[in-house]
């Protein structure tokens, strides 16, 4: 039963079905499933394979959208449950996410969010055109292990740097590693501004982030 149940959620997930995904979860709740095992052997089985196809160019953006909105329809019923029995997802890390300063680009940013969430991170969104000192705030109070920064204005791109060189200022920087992206940023860019990790697509960062968490 759960073995067909896990396929089912994988399928949802591919298909980008939010409200099939939703009613499998409740399924699993009904059945007794404990839920940190319906995330793993099933909706993640799922979240995994679209971004296999995504990276091979077998899958597009609109399909790691809905898989990725499936993916957050399911947890969000399956997280009271998990707390209701004391059991927690393996959390990787904290990220505070944001798209820099003067930058209101949302698409990729909120696309890294979801990608991050479903595989196991704890995250902060903080938005776009968010200020450097507000972005630095919240990874202090949070104790954030990583700052996701994107930008897509080669105007803006700057301020990723100055959200590094405030982190060294405030003595922050050895605690926090920092992932830039967004597409005017490059490999060049991502050594002399002295980031931590980069990619290119939303399946590549969850990469990045465990990498960066010693995880991958």
């Amino acid at each position: 039963m759960s073995t067909e149940l896990y396929q089912a959620m994988a399928q949802s997930i591919i298909d980008g079905e939010e409200d099939l995904a939703a009613d499998l979860a409740l399924k699993a709740i009904e059945a007794g499933i404990d839920p940190v095992d319906a995330i793993a052997q099933g909706y993640v089985m799922g979240i995994s394979r679209v971004g296999e196809a995504f990276s091979c160019g077998d899958a597009f953006l609109p399909e790691l959208v809905m898989a990725g909105e499936a993916m957050k329809a399911a947890v969000k019923i399956l997280e009271p449950e998990m707390k209701r029995r004391g059991t927690e997802r393996q959390v990787y890390g904290k990220v505070v996410l944001a798209t820099v300063e003067g930058d209101i680009h949302e698409i990729g940013k909120s696309l890294v969010g979801t990608m991050l969430s479903s595989s196991g991170f704890e995250v902060f969104d903080m938005g776009v055109d968010v200020p450097t000192a507000q972005l630095v705030a919240k990874a202090r109070e949070v104790k954030a292990d990583i700052i996701a920064l994107s930008a897509l204005l080669t105007t803006t791109m700057i301020k990723q740097r100055e959200v590094i060189e405030t982190l060294e200022r405030e003595g922050l920087r050895a605690s926090i590693k920092v992932m830039v992206g967004g597409a005017p940023v490059t490999r060049d860019w991502v050594q002399k501004i002295g980031a931590d990790g980069y990619s290119e697509d939303a399946i590549g960062a969850v990469q990045v982030a465990k990498q960066l968490m010693g995880t991958a």
